[in-house]
């Protein structure tokens, strides 16, 4: 599954590879969590947008979203049965930019987390899908899930389920839903290859709510022998 995840690459550098018409400014974000805006990649009137969306897809049809559990995540298998992500798979595809993401291993009772990441350090796209829910006063709240597949043999040491990366000459196939229905872009929804991805164990402080003691425990991995986050 995704959980957290992180970006860090340049706004610059990620506009080039992403190929949005915006130009936003944004900081690094070493410990993006659940209900949190994130920039979500679309396709609008024949070209990519940047928009912000909040993570934790909330579907069209639901009353009241307070009463509703958020859906941070979509499995593969499932997207075009689903009542959730049924419409969206079809016309509301999307990408997610990031750095990495981490996941968290039971240890004799304790958490050990851990930064995955691609090997040669390049930022990915995560497959997503984006639901936009009125309310009956008009308001409005755009909203996006991350989609997971299986986890390849040694990725799935870490767990079982991985995002979704879609490379970026799929991109447009993925993103316009008029030219490509559901049926044709349900090949792309797979894990990384095995070997495309490393990741190594950091620091507990990583949990920490603030901005600051996350990005020093992003640098700072535990007193096991381990490299450097970035």
């Amino acid at each position: 599954m995704c959980g957290r995840f992180v970006i860090t690459s340049p706004p610059a550098a990620l506009r080039q590879i992403f190929g949005y018409a915006e130009q936003p400014n944004f900081p690094p974000r070493y410990n993006i969590a659940p209900t949190q805006p994130i920039p979500v990649v679309m396709l609008e009137n024949g070209g990519r947008h940047f928009r912000l969306m909040r993570w934790g897809l909330v579907p069209a049809w639901v009353k009241d979203p307070r009463k509703f559990s958020l859906l941070i995540n979509a499995r593969s298998e499932t997207v075009r049965e689903k009542p959730a992500f049924k419409n969206a798979i079809k016309r509301r595809r999307c990408l997610i930019p990031a750095d990495g993401y981490y996941e968290w291993q039971d240890s004799s009772g304790r958490k050990r987390p851990f930064f995955i990441h691609r090997r040669d350090g390049k930022p990915v796209g995560f497959a997503a899908l984006a639901e936009t829910w009125m309310g009956p006063n008009g308001e409005e709240v755009d909203s996006v899930a991350i989609v997971t597949a299986p986890a390849s043999r040694d990725l799935a040491a870490l767990h079982h389920r991985v995002p979704v990366t879609i490379a970026p000459d799929e991109f447009e196939r993925w993103l316009d839903g008029r030219a490509n229905d559901a049926d044709d872009v349900m090949v792309l929804l797979t894990g990384p290859a095995e070997g495309e991805f490393a990741w190594h164990e950091i620091s507990t402080r990583v949990k920490a709510p603030k901005p600051k003691a996350t990005r020093k425990a992003a640098a700072a991995p535990e007193d096991e022998g381990q490299g450097s986050l970035f």
